[in-house]
């Protein structure tokens, strides 16, 4: 009896150390993997090949971007969720939508089984309609909805994202009714409003003046106060209209990644964004930095899924 639990008790050391020996590699002995939950060419996935080279640097590792859209991000949560907590997977998150979607439908994952790393940038929605349509203010654009129910279309990146809470929170404010098309990410959204194919699409800040504009016309954000990237823009509270709505976009990792390693990557992230290089490149992509630790970012998730809870009991924007 006695040498079964000595022989059981040196197996376990045997396995702590072999795991501890893993975790001390890291991560040098293969690439991270980066999920992005949306399309190529959106801000999500353009802030993620801004950051790859200096994260890269600052980790010592070689590090893999993967698109992986659909579903509002619930594809890409879905694969991180599922993924080996071994500190090699990691995936980009984007609120509201992460939140969201836990109000709107029963998910193929368990959100508790997500732990977010470091919140990278906090970005205004915005809308924009092409640079020919005769829609030049917020107003113009209620107006026109409001006297075609129905008639006036609007682009986002998906259901549940900001951009589409927006345009909800904009109709239950004022009374019009527009009609969503749902894309899977800013690049399919830009490329329909560049096209005219609807009249209208949610953008972010960084979406828009990181990229070339010409085409495009902004007519409102719905950030608390102008951007210093677009001081001419008003917002949508300054155009008449009480609402407001950013998006969220950081890292997450699999919950039982040891917290050695989510501290180690977390604070690589932030010497990212401190690194005077890579501002200068933030600033060409009009990225409103606003790093928070992943225990502080997730703190005010609760309050912000109450927030998103309270919209949907109020304005359900899925039937």
């Amino acid at each position: 009896m006695k040498n079964s639990c000595l022989k059981l008790a040196l197996a376990a050391v045997a396995l702590t150390a072999t795991v501890s020996a893993a975790y001390a590699d890291w991560p040098n002995d293969r690439p991270i993997q980066m999920i992005v939950a949306f399309a190529p060419g959106g801000s999500t996935d353009v802030m993620a090949r801004a950051i790859e080279p200096f994260l890269e640097k600052e980790l010592g590792a070689d590090i893999v971007i993967e698109n992986r859209p659909g579903a509002s991000g619930e594809i890409a949560y879905t694969a991180l969720s599922k993924a080996k907590a071994d500190g090699y997977t990691f995936s980009y998150i984007n609120t509201p939508g992460f939140l969201s979607m836990q109000v709107q439908r029963k998910l193929g994952y368990d959100p508790k089984s997500i732990k977010p790393i470091a919140r990278i940038v906090d970005d205004p929605t915005a809308i924009v309609v092409p640079a020919a349509s005769e829609i030049k203010t917020l107003k113009d654009f209620v107006e026109a909805a409001k006297a075609n129910p129905g008639a006036v279309s609007y682009g986002s990146s998906g259901v549940g994202t900001d951009d589409h809470l927006a345009i909800i929170l904009l109709g239950s404010a004022t009374g019009a009714t527009f009609t969503h098309i749902p894309f899977n990410g800013a690049g399919e959204t830009r490329t329909a409003v560049l096209g005219a194919q609807v009249t209208g699409g949610g953008l972010n800040i960084s979406e828009f003046a990181g990229n070339d504009t010409s085409g495009l016309r902004m007519i409102a954000h719905f950030g608390t106060e102008r951007s210093p990237q677009l001081p001419d823009v008003p917002t949508a509270k300054e155009s008449g209209f009480d609402v407001e709505m950013t998006s969220e976009r950081g890292v997450a990792a699999p919950r039982d990644v040891p917290d050695d390693i989510t501290q180690k990557f977390s604070d690589a992230m932030k010497r990212v964004l401190d690194d005077p290089e890579f501002q200068k490149q933030a600033q060409q992509l009009a990225l409103p930095l606003a790093y928070l630790s992943g225990p502080d970012w997730e703190a005010q998730m609760p309050t912000r899924l109450e927030r998103f809870q309270k919209i949907w009991n109020e304005t359900p924007w899925v039937q």
